[in-house]
């Protein structure tokens, strides 16, 4: 099997935990995209929905959700996200749609989160996936400098990179732009988390510690669910 079809079968399995007249806030990305499409398939009554990112807004409203904002409401019942890494205590690495301080705003508003992912997300430990980091465009390389002094200082010798893509440099939706960070291994993530968000320049990190309540992971045989 696929990891995409390991995907849709945890996004699948995710839409079954939202009821009628939830408020729900989609993830952004791959395995999100699943959720959101088989969430949609469900044709519940009175669900709104808060997106993460200006492109899982843009799949929602074309098969027929009704979306909201943080603004209009402020308390979600459950948001179903995707992640980058899944390690130990449901510690995640987030970031690669560079929708990350979105989604850490939607998560830490929410009653309940939910995980989702294919099995090859699962990890011993944090890091191998590169740690995005989102900063402000003004003055980023003297916030870049400052990153690479706290990775140091964590044993991380490679400084983190101005993320690319075809286009050029990636912005995220808030006109940011993203670091990542090439770790390796991160042994202490409460307290890389911590460093980074005292740097003046860091918005946010992709460091999603204590926010996930489980996660749901497609596998060839089916789905399991992981708990803290």
């Amino acid at each position: 099997m696929s990891a995409d079809d390991q995907k849709r079968r945890a996004g699948e399995a995710a839409a079954e935990r939202v009821e009628a007249g939830m408020v729900v806030g989609l993830g952004t990305g791959s395995t999100a995209a699943w959720f959101v499409k088989a969430l949609a398939a469900r044709k519940l009554e009175g669900l709104r929905c808060v997106p993460t990112s200006e492109a899982t807004a843009e799949l929602a409203r074309e098969l027929g959700l009704t979306l909201s904002t943080l603004e209009d409401t402020p308390r979600i019942d459950l948001t179903v996200d995707g992640a980058d890494e899944i390690g130990p205590g449901l510690a995640l690495i987030k970031g690669g749609g560079a929708a990350l301080l979105r989604e850490k705003l939607v998560w830490e508003a929410s009653s309940r989160c939910i995980c989702i992912a294919d099995a090859a997300k699962v990890v011993p430990v944090l890091g191998k996936f590169a740690l995005p980091i989102e900063v402000v465009a003004f003055g980023h390389k003297t916030t870049g400098n400052r990153i690479a002094d706290v990775l140091v200082d964590h044993d991380i010798a490679m400084p983190a990179r101005v993320r690319h893509a075809e286009r050029g440099v990636v912005r995220t939706d808030g006109g940011n732009l993203i670091y990542d960070a090439a770790c390796g291994a991160i042994h202490d993530p409460a307290r890389l988390a911590d460093d980074l968000k005292l740097i003046t320049g860091v918005v946010e990190h992709g460091l999603f510690l204590d926010l996930a309540d489980e996660a749901i992971i497609g596998t060839d045989e089916g789905v399991e669910v992981l708990n803290p």
